[in-house]
């Protein structure tokens, strides 16, 4: 009997190549969820300073960086725990995206399983916390389909897609603790 691939893994230099190909081919795809980005984002030099500055934050437990993985074990996008907040916090924020071709197969409600699950049982945190857009409901279906509820509408949270935009805010809190 085979034990299934993880639904998610560190995200790695190696991976520069695949993840620049990845936002290159879903540029127009991403547009409506993201911030404005440079050229530079979509190239390989661009992904690579990403990924270095995000393995930065990773080894100073301050962000947990992570590629999405389809049933073969291939890169088709990112999850990250950014943010991450110590003391009598504890907490931190939620960030993933899966390419347009990998969407509708459960593959990021498996890796937001899978991470909240490493940012309670391994890391510690009492809360994740995840924003979307008002009108990003296959996010949100993700959100609650992985035991996130609502806790409010943050306006003008984030500059997405070139205009300030409200999010619906989501936790999810650790279900061990006392």
């Amino acid at each position: 009997m085979s034990v299934p691939p993880l639904p998610t893994r560190l995200v790695s230099l190696a991976d520069v190549p695949v993840l620049a190909d990845l936002v290159r081919v879903n540029r127009a795809f991403m547009a409506p969820y993201e911030p404005p980005r440079s050229e530079e984002y979509f190239t390989e030099a661009g992904q690579r300073a990403l990924v270095r500055g995000l393995l930065t934050q990773y080894a100073q437990d301050r962000t947990l960086p992570h590629v999405v993985l389809d049933e073969q074990g291939a890169v088709v996008g990112r999850i990250t725990l950014n943010d991450i907040v110590r003391g009598p916090f504890q907490s931190c924020s939620l960030g993933y995206w899966v390419a347009e071709s990998a969407g509708g197969r459960g593959l990021a409600t498996a890796a937001v399983r899978h991470v909240t699950q490493l940012a309670f049982e391994e890391l510690g945190l009492h809360r994740v916390q995840a924003g979307t857009l008002v009108d990003n409901v296959r996010s949100q279906r993700v959100l609650e389909k992985c035991g996130f509820t609502r806790f409010g509408l943050a306006e003008r949270y984030l500059r997405i897609a070139g205009r300030w935009q409200d999010h619906v805010l989501f936790q999810l809190l650790n279900p061990v603790e006392d």
